[in-house]
């Protein structure tokens, strides 16, 4: 498959699909969702079998051609307060402050999803500046034996596309 050859948009584009993916996922396990247009968020999830109500950021990025390249995701900054923007805007409206992590290369694309808790239980560094979710073949074994870690793989392949 060929390099990926993003347009001057695509950055935002990615940003957007890496939302609906969420939301699409979500919805298909029984939740309720709405995208938002918050500081801290940019969707709310309801599931009504355990009233979990979610408050998610959604951090997307396309890597090369590599199978992730190992490049980490930046999350949350200190320094920008994303953290703390994130918190604030799950208080405002009630629910748990979870993380979602969409990745795509030229031949694949890996969603996360972890709760914030989850994520600074097991993987956060408090002496970082930035938060990152790291995408290592160590850590992405890692998080496959996390059963608090949500994950799907989608598999590219096209026939005729350019």
């Amino acid at each position: 498959m060929p390099e990926i050859d993003k347009s001057s948009r695509h950055s935002a584009i990615v940003g957007k699909y890496g939302e609906y993916l969420v939301c699409n996922w979500l919805s298909r396990s029984g939740y309720e969702v709405v995208l938002v247009d918050h500081t801290g968020i940019d969707v709310i999830a309801f599931n009504p079998k355990s009233n979990l109500r979610m408050g998610i950021t959604v951090k997307s990025r396309t890597r090369g051609t590599k199978e992730g390249d190992g490049e980490p995701v930046h999350l949350l900054s200190n320094k920008k307060k994303s953290r703390e923007k994130l918190k604030d805007a799950c208080r405002y409206f009630k629910c748990k402050p979870w993380i979602a992590i969409f990745v795509e290369t030229s031949k694949r694309a890996d969603l996360y999803l972890t709760s914030l808790k989850n994520y600074d239980k097991k993987y956060g560094n408090k002496n970082n500046e930035i938060d990152s979710w790291k995408m290592t073949k160590k850590d992405k074994l890692r998080y496959s034996k996390d059963a608090e870690v949500k994950h799907i793989e989608i598999k590219y392949t096209s026939d005729h596309w350019r």
